[in-house]
């Protein structure tokens, strides 16, 4: 019944929030048990979880901070409110500087991809890679693959030799 929601005295059970989501009641139940969100009421005789509609924000706050790469324990940290204003922004700095590291290796990344794939496009023993001993392919590919470290091998030697 996926859209349809049945709510008990403005509650909604922990498996149609899960659903909403797009999240495991097991992962729900996780979230609980690290403290970070907890049914409102959980019925004695069945064990069913019950979730208010502020429950239901903060679930959704959890999964937009985890898709940012917070752990659990600091998205407690962060849902629990009760740290200083200075503290979260440098919690919240430390991550997008993360965030800026990771992107900087991936830009990185792609330029040596562009190396390499500029190397293979313009380089004719690529075409001869085929009928080259395992030794030539080894060489070739790493002429090709590890253009970097070539580049600084000869920086470094140019730096000793000065």
């Amino acid at each position: 019944m996926a859209g349809v929601y049945f709510m008990k005295n403005g509650l909604m059970m922990i498996g149609e929030i899960a659903d909403f989501f797009g999240v495991s009641r097991k992962a729900i139940r996780l979230y609980e048990k690290k403290g970070i969100i907890k049914p409102v009421e959980v019925d004695s005789a069945n064990g069913y979880r019950y979730y208010s509609a502020a429950q239901v924000q903060q679930l959704n706050a959890l999964l937009e901070l985890k898709a940012l790469g917070f752990s659990l324990d600091e998205i407690k940290w962060i849902i629990d409110g009760k740290k200083e204003k200075t503290a979260l922004l440098a919690m919240l700095e430390k991550k997008r500087q993360a965030w800026q590291e990771a992107m900087n290796q991936a830009a990185y990344k792609e330029e040596c991809l562009d190396n390499i794939i500029n190397h293979v496009k313009e380089s004719r023993a690529v075409e001869k890679m085929t009928e080259m001993t395992e030794e030539e392919r080894a060489w070739l590919l790493v002429k090709m693959v590890c253009i970097e470290d070539i580049k600084a091998q000869h920086t470094l030697i140019e730096a000793l030799w000065v």
